[in-house]
């Protein structure tokens, strides 16, 4: 897990400035793996005390441009935040509890980026969502 001085190294190393509000939110998405807004807000504010939602959504956005964090919104999901960023990796969905777990590229090196048909573009990314149902959810289902 991350310190709070790796988590300013981060942020140096991104050209930003170091305030205890980025510090926060890295941590919280950092022990959230793909949290959505408000747990961030939540527990930025169990850390710091009283933020206002727009100083952590300012933070949220300035940590995606930066590639410090990665923002996803899976069809019908509000958007969340993950800090594994830069590996091209893909998600798994559960379509009746909304839990999101992280899956590599199926086969070699991001193969995904090899499109059939390009159309031109040079494609730096791709997005890939599988859904289903967990294992938890699968359960319950079957009992």
């Amino acid at each position: 897990m991350p310190t709070t001085s790796d988590f300013e190294h981060m942020l140096r190393e991104a050209a930003l400035r170091v305030t205890r509000p980025r510090v926060a939110v890295l941590a919280a998405v950092h022990d959230r793996p793909h949290a959505d807004t408000e747990s961030v807000i939540s527990a930025v504010r169990a850390c710091l005390g009283e933020v206002s939602h727009q100083a952590v959504y300012d933070v949220l956005r300035a940590l995606t441009t930066a590639g410090l964090l990665r923002r996803i919104q899976p069809h019908g999901s509000v958007a969340r935040y993950e800090s594994r960023t830069g590996d091209n990796h893909h998600h798994l969905v559960c379509r009746s509890c909304g839990a999101i777990a992280d899956v590599d590229c199926a086969v070699g090196e991001a193969p995904c980026l090899t499109a059939a048909d390009d159309h031109g573009f040079a494609v730096e990314e791709a997005e890939v969502i599988y859904w289903g149902v967990c294992p938890d959810c699968a359960t319950v289902r079957s009992s």
